[in-house]
């Protein structure tokens, strides 16, 4: 018997994915693609590269939100495999993470055929809860239902102190490389500190800043934006790449703030050699950038006030962030975030 079956002979509700009253934030294009949970819209998919268009299949930064006087929440997904990177944790790449009322609760992941099938306690009274599922940041996944108490109240989850999202551009450490749970990447943490929407738009490996990206990226109507790109390009090629990047932002969204961050520590730099040159030209690139531009609703954020050398435990392989990692960079990133959204 199924979970989805014995429930429903136990007399709870089932709701079928997609639903109205299951709200889905961090994914700006779902109206258009709904049910499927991916981060660009297919009507652009021919203007990417395949490695892009395959990463963005990857909800990471999606949230499931609504708000219920349910005392049970259950969730069934499925996976297409439970395979998990060497240096992430498989709840990370794989599973969801439940928060109620801002705290966390427990998480999902996949069983050997990818189901993914969960019930928790969420209450012991009747009382409406905001509940948010994170979903998985490194995997394609499929939301069947969620399933409730006979009777439940379902209602839109609390608003957010803005009205428009918080867009995050860049590569592996953007998309939550290598956080230990789907809450737990940096913009996770920021938007549950800020009560901001936020939208990950970090690609493994891949956050290059081509013109299509841009052309993206300014789709949103964001709050603020924040260039986090500086991980893949090489010195030469970041440098080509920041300038017509903020270019198409700034000719569709003028008033908008963006923060463009520096790298952040790499054990590496040390040691010198290549890598402390390219993360210190990096940083240069950016920060020079930035001044040049004299835009005053453009901000340089040095990496190294979000991870630097005494915060080296924060990373997992050298490069990427663990969950302590992203509590460091979100420490630094905060109050700079503060500042351009205009939050105290």
């Amino acid at each position: 018997m199924t979970l989805l079956l014995a429930l429903a002979l136990a007399g709870q509700e089932t709701i079928a994915f997609p639903d109205d009253r299951l709200r889905v934030d961090g994914l700006p294009w779902f109206s258009e693609d709904r049910p499927v949970l991916r981060r660009l819209p297919a009507r652009l998919k021919d203007t990417f590269r395949p490695a892009v268009w395959s990463l963005a299949q990857h909800p990471s930064g999606g949230r499931i939100r609504f708000r219920t006087d349910s005392l049970a929440v259950t969730l069934t997904a499925q996976s297409p495999d439970p395979s998990a990177m060497h240096h992430m944790p498989s709840v990370g790449q794989n599973g969801f993470d439940l928060y109620v009322d801002g705290a966390y609760l427990g998480s999902a992941w996949p069983d050997k055929q990818g189901r993914i099938e969960k019930s928790w306690t969420v209450g012991s009274e009747r009382a409406l809860r905001d509940v948010v599922l994170y979903l998985p940041l490194y995997k394609p996944v499929t939301v069947s239902a969620v399933v409730l108490d006979a009777g439940a109240r379902v209602e839109a989850p609390s608003p957010y102190a803005l009205p428009k999202p918080v867009v995050y551009y860049g590569s592996s450490i953007t998309q939550g490389g290598c956080a230990s749970n789907a809450g737990l990447s940096v913009q996770a943490i920021l938007g549950r500190r800020l009560n901001v929407d936020f939208v990950n738009l970090g690609f493994s490996g891949n956050g290059l800043g081509e013109p299509s990206l841009a052309e993206a990226v300014a789709e949103i109507d964001a709050a603020c934006y924040v260039l986090d790109f500086w991980g893949n390009p090489t010195p030469d090629a970041y440098a080509g790449a920041l300038p017509p990047f903020v270019d198409v932002l700034r000719k569709k969204r003028p008033e908008a703030p963006i923060l463009v961050t520096g790298p952040f520590y790499f054990p590496a730099e040390a040691a010198g050699g290549d890598v402390a040159r390219a993360q210190r030209r990096k940083r240069e690139i950016a920060r020079a950038f930035v001044e040049s531009r004299q835009d005053a609703r453009m901000r340089y954020v040095d990496g190294l006030e979000m991870l630097n050398r005494q915060q080296a435990e924060g990373l997992v392989d050298g490069v990427h962030a663990n969950s302590l990692g992203f509590w460091f960079c979100a420490n630094g990133l905060e109050p700079h975030l503060r500042r351009a959204l205009g939050l105290k």
